[in-house]
């Protein structure tokens, strides 16, 4: 495996498990039209039912006082109850069976409604039957769109403990890249001057909670800032700070896992009476217990205990309430299904601009069960056609343009897709791209004239790279991709200007974050991709053979920015000629 890209569904094996549990079981698998209900919208739900289970009838029930429904055979014991009604079968090659279609459609529900709903069927010979294995559902009724701010937004990871010191201070040293090397707030705010002069606009911090770790994504503590990092007194400097200066901030938060040492926990398991049992599913007491893709040191939540689910939701609210401007929310496919309606409902009343987006590694049928919950979802799909085409080069520009298309055509329009070429749990795209710039250009030049607010992780402007590969005999060693940031005479000067043309360039064209979207032509090498809004008209052309290549567009053009100098555009009567050398690009827009 040359690219590896954290996720559930990471191997094919992986895949083909989750499609046969899913046709084969009671399943409804998000499927509610619409997914995000309008105030008084009334909402159709479908469900599946694999050839394994006989059903006679089969119920919905809903509540929407907060508490779960809870019906038998149709008979409401907390909420409301209606029949599923029988739509059609489908014989299925896979199972070698049929599969039966249910549905029922809800009333309409007033504005700020949390609608909890479930299934449950009546199976010859096996009693009622919860489909989901007892899932409850949820949806969050509104007419709010994604804040308006975010389409405009040029967003810039910052990895915390491997920023920058506070000014003054020296880098750490550990013994291993897991160890502290020092990065703190105060290293940020006193480096906002050079992100301010990068042009980027949005900060995400990495989770800064108290936590025994060098990444944080394991708190202990989610009403408190971790003392390393310069504790409240320098997270609401840097929020003063970044506010003046017309930035936004985001934390990284993490509802799904605490860190084995959190105190709730230490009490889980040194008590069976602790008031913190519940907090956390445990299969055999105290030792075995659901944790975050089996690390023990890393408990999960149980989110659908009313108790722990405040805790998480009172901890956004704190953190609104104290000047964030929103959440990347972690692993968000983690928390029972029913937490993202209350925690819409929490975020939007707190802050109704604030950005929420998850980090959904699963593919886009599964990011856009998230529309209404959350505003949107990191672009992991999009992240793969870019390294595969442009790190890789395993991709031509017919299969890229088809994968744009579709991929644009797939999505609703107000469904945030922040964009990115890595990360802080995957090899840099440098390193994957063999430390070859012409391809990281090409990709960030692309990525910057597509659908969807660009995230820059910290360093990749400057030329940060890493040593070795983030897998390493089998196991995954992400601090490859979490190398310190370079300062002074370490940057890439040169890397560093082309990324502050290239924010430019998307500030002041408007048609790159806001316009509409096609792919105008495409061939074996280039592919040529359309913005336009209202008097702006703009083309990205880029050339990903090894190869030179030569093209027309009608009309007279003119280079907004380029990959490399070798790049040649001239108007020659009514038509534009454009040479890129072998992976090559330009953005390109229309003489008026």
């Amino acid at each position: 495996m040359d690219d590896f890209i954290f996720g559930t569904l990471a191997t094919e094996p992986l895949r083909l498990a989750r499609v046969y549990g899913q046709r084969a079981d009671i399943s409804h698998a998000f499927r509610r039209f619409p997914l995000d209900p309008l105030p008084a919208q009334a909402v159709k739900l479908v469900i599946s039912v694999g050839p394994s289970y006989p059903v006679r009838r089969g119920w919905v029930y809903w509540t929407t006082d907060g508490s779960d429904p809870r019906g038998s055979f149709g008979k409401v014991l907390n909420g409301y109850a209606a029949p599923l009604f029988f739509t059609h079968s489908e014989w299925d090659n896979y199972l070698w069976g049929y599969l039966s279609y249910y549905e029922a459609y809800l009333p309409g529900f007033p504005a700020g409604s949390v609608v909890r709903y479930s299934f449950g069927f009546e199976v010859s010979g096996k009693g009622e039957i919860f489909s989901d294995k007892g899932r409850v559902y949820a949806f969050y009724v509104d007419d709010d769109s994604v804040p308006d701010w975010t389409k405009d937004a040029v967003v810039y990871e910052i990895f915390v403990d491997r920023f920058s010191p506070a000014k003054g201070e020296q880098w750490k040293k550990p013994t291993n890249l897991g160890g502290f090397f020092g990065g703190t707030l105060k290293g940020i705010t006193d480096h906002l001057d050079y992100l301010a002069d990068l042009g980027v606009n949005t900060l995400w911090l990495t989770p800064v909670f108290p936590s025994p770790s060098h990444h944080g994504y394991d708190a202990t503590d989610f009403f408190d800032v971790e003392e390393r990092l310069g504790g409240k007194e320098n997270l609401r400097l840097l929020l003063v700070e970044a506010h003046r200066l017309g930035m936004r901030v985001l934390l990284d938060f993490v509802p799904n896992h605490v860190s084995s040492l959190h105190p709730y926990f230490q009490s889980a398991i040194s008590d069976p009476r602790s008031p913190y049992r519940e907090w956390f599913t445990f299969h055999h007491y105290p030792d075995d217990y659901e944790t975050f893709f089996g690390v023990k040191s890393l408990p999960q939540l149980n989110l659908r205990y009313p108790p722990a689910r405040e805790y998480v939701l009172n901890a956004a609210r704190y953190w609104l309430e104290f000047g964030v401007d929103g959440f990347r929310v972690d692993y968000a496919i983690g928390p029972a299904s029913d937490f993202w309606a209350d925690f819409r409902k929490v975020t939007r009343q707190v802050k109704p601009d604030c950005w929420t987006f998850g980090e959904i590694v699963d593919p886009s049928d599964v990011q856009l069960t998230f529309a209404g919950q959350l505003d949107g979802a990191l672009d992991f799909i999009l992240l793969e056609g870019l390294r595969q085409s442009l790190a890789f080069g395993r991709w031509d520009g017919h299969r890229l343009a088809s994968f744009l298309e579709r991929h644009h055509a797939y999505f609703p329009a107000d469904f945030s897709r922040p964009s990115f070429l890595d990360n802080h749990d995957m090899n840099r795209f440098l390193w994957a791209a063999s430390n070859d710039q012409r391809r990281l250009k090409l990709a960030a030049l692309l990525q910057f004239s597509l659908v969807g607010p660009p995230v820059i992780y910290y360093g990749t402007e400057v030329g940060l790279s890493q040593q070795q590969d983030v897998r390493q005999d089998g196991r995954g060693v992400p601090e490859e991709a979490r190398l310190p940031m370079l300062w002074g005479n370490d940057q890439d000067l040169q890397l560093l200007s082309f990324y502050r043309r290239l924010i430019e360039v998307r500030k002041k064209f408007t048609a790159l974050s806001r316009g509409s979207f096609k792919v105008l032509e495409c061939n074996d090498a280039l592919v040529i991709v359309e913005r336009q809004h209202e008097q702006q008209t703009l083309a990205a052309v880029i050339n990903l053979s090894s190869a030179s290549q030569t093209h027309s567009l009608t009309g007279p053009w003119m280079v907004q920015i380029q990959t490399d100098q070798n790049c040649d555009v001239k108007v020659q009567n009514d038509a534009t000629k454009i040479i890129l050398p072998p992976l090559g690009g330009v953005i390109l827009s229309t003489k008026k």
